[in-house]
């Protein structure tokens, strides 16, 4: 089976650490890279937390390059403590792992990658500041496509009524990556909000041998901490990230999209909205699916042999 090349702009992040193992236990697909760009957490500890969850995983082959620190209409301020704790990572205190970071830029290293793999598919988690930086630099390679966990339509936005985090953090780099005309599969909010991991899903999590297993199992209930009375009324956290790994990977199927040039509003008062428009070939968002993701996750977090 030919694996589907796979870089991954992140900012872990508790959803962010379960996509990345969803990944690594996927067989359709091989993460070749990960960039990382400050969002719930800023750039340098998302990438610590990435190198940590990787050496728990057992591998080492996997390149993590920092990112942007700073957004491109203001400064990095801090990230999501009271989402994902003051590490990132639900307050777990992983272990620091032995490999240092690559010495290149997130810019560089997508590069070097898509250069690579014609047909790479980036998957960004966090906040699109990388993302526009690579559009702006002259000469860089063209990657296949682009799938993003950000955005909201229909559904309300998690920061204001109508942005989602992602977006919201930096939508002026927002606005350069929706301008390109690379191949973009938007999963938003309408689609996120109702794929959730509950109670009796971490049940079965914890029952997974393997130290990255485990560490999940540990930081969820922060997360799950954060969901319980403000967004659902019981314990439960909806799956943004890994729903989107999902997309990027093929897992799901019954996938339905709809076509539209997207935008994003700049203005304060609706500043990080996501509109969708007139028809467009090259841009898409999910808003539907059939199937399980918890169900896809877990079973493929089963499947896989854990070390540790």
């Amino acid at each position: 089976m030919t694996r589907r090349p796979i870089l991954v702009d992140c900012d872990p992040g508790i959803d962010d650490a379960l996509a990345l193992a969803f990944l690594l236990a996927e067989p359709a697909v091989d993460i070749v890279g990960i960039t990382t760009v400050s969002g719930n957490t800023d750039a340098a500890r998302a990438a610590a937390n990435a190198l940590s969850l990787l050496e728990l995983a057992g591998v080492d082959d996997i390149p993590v390059a920092v990112g942007a620190h700073d957004f491109r209409g203001r400064a990095y301020a801090g990230g999501a403590p009271h989402v994902h704790g003051d590490d990132g990572l639900g307050g777990i205190a992983l272990t620091a792992a032995a490999r240092a970071h690559d010495a290149r830029e997130a810019v560089e290293l997508i590069d070097h990658l898509a250069s690579r793999h014609p047909d790479l598919t980036v998957l960004a988690l966090g906040p699109l500041t990388n993302l526009a930086a690579y559009a702006e630099t002259p000469g860089v390679a063209r990657f296949d496509r682009l799938v993003v966990m950000g955005g909201a339509f229909a559904h309300s936005g998690n920061v204001t009524p109508w942005a989602e985090a992602n977006i919201h953090n930096d939508p002026e780099a927002t606005a350069v990556v929706f301008a390109q005309d690379w191949d973009t599969t938007l999963v938003p909010l309408d689609v996120t909000m109702t794929q959730t991991m509950d109670a009796t899903d971490l049940v079965r999590l914890e029952a997974i041998p393997g130290a990255l297993p485990q560490a999940l199992a540990r930081m969820l209930p922060y997360y799950f901490d954060f969901y319980a009375g403000r967004v659902f009324p019981d314990r439960r956290c909806a799956l943004h990230d890994p729903l989107a790994a999902m997309v990027a990977s093929g897992a799901l199927r019954g996938v339905s999209v709809a076509r539209g040039r997207i935008d994003v509003r700049l203005e304060r008062g609706e500043r990080g909205r996501t509109v969708s428009s007139r028809g467009s070939s090259t841009q898409r968002w999910v808003r539907g699916m059939e199937g399980s993701a918890v169900e896809t996750l877990l079973g493929r977090l089963e499947g896989r042999e854990w070390p540790g």
